[in-house]
């Protein structure tokens, strides 16, 4: 195993994130609760704006839980950390924009983590499976996150038989945003981030937080809700030095500076 399961780069307002545990990438504890304090240490600082998760190699983006580690005494209901599985998809007002460049094999938990992210990217030989029902468990996040995702007989297919998908068919179907070649695929990556880190994190964060919130909501109650600022993300926006930035930079017919303030 790498002495350092998870590397982290920062690349001005992006920190990229690469799960790093040969021969697979898979996640055991200790790299979760890793993951999850990585993850709320990017969500915490103001610097930080765009983060990028990733695989190392070009094998594996990753497999999800590491079996090896189960059976020499992991429990699968252990402490995973902060933000749940992976680090990200229990981690609390998370209102910045994660970008998953999938790399390879992205299957169980891995999957899980890709769907944690907001925009996934992937390399032309990446494939997507929740294999799960072959070894008599359950993809629990995927159950509730994927037929909200994509049509509701592709992902209960794909739960129910673990079947395969490769990158065109999981792009047809809606599971990710755009395929690139391997090698270009964290070009790509780094030039939405950077793209995603010249807007405005204000709004980004009212954006996250309605959308995560109103969930669960009826849309009418959702839509009082932002119209009434009732969410912290929406009032602490409109209340902003960046409100009054976009509104000069329109009339003056500039590009705004954001300043997350």
């Amino acid at each position: 195993m790498s002495d350092t399961p998870i590397k982290t780069e920062r690349r001005g307002h992006v920190l990229e994130v690469t799960l790093d545990r040969p021969k697979a990438n898979s996640i055991d504890l200790a790299t979760s609760r890793i993951m999850g304090q990585v993850f709320k240490d990017f969500r915490d600082d103001p610097d930080l704006r765009v983060a990028i998760i990733t695989g190392a190699g070009e094998k594996f983006f990753c497999p999800g839980w590491d079996l090896k580690a189960a059976a020499d005494g992991d429990a699968v209901d252990g402490d995973y950390g902060v933000g749940g599985f992976g680090g990200l998809q229990e981690l609390p007002r998370l209102n910045k924009p994660v970008i998953a460049a999938v790399n390879g094999i992205c299957c169980g938990g891995g999957l899980e983590l890709a769907l944690s992210a907001d925009i996934i990217l992937a390399a032309e030989h990446a494939s997507f499976a929740l294999p799960e029902i072959r070894s008599g468990t359950v993809a629990d996040a995927a159950s509730v996150k994927l037929p909200k995702r994509i049509p509701y007989h592709i992902a209960m297919e794909m739960l129910l038989t673990g079947r395969w998908l490769e990158a065109d068919e999981a792009a047809q179907w809606g599971m990710i945003n755009h395929i690139y070649p391997a090698h270009d695929l964290m070009n790509q990556a780094r030039k939405l981030a950077q793209l995603l880190a010249s807007g405005p994190p204000l709004v980004y964060a009212a954006i996250k937080e309605v959308v995560r919130e109103a969930e669960d909501m009826k849309f009418q109650d959702a839509l009082n809700k932002i119209t009434k600022s009732q969410f912290k993300s929406i009032e602490t926006l409109y209340t902003s030095e960046d409100q009054l930035e976009g509104a000069r930079a329109f009339a003056e017919k500039r590009d705004p500076v954001w300043r997350g303030r």
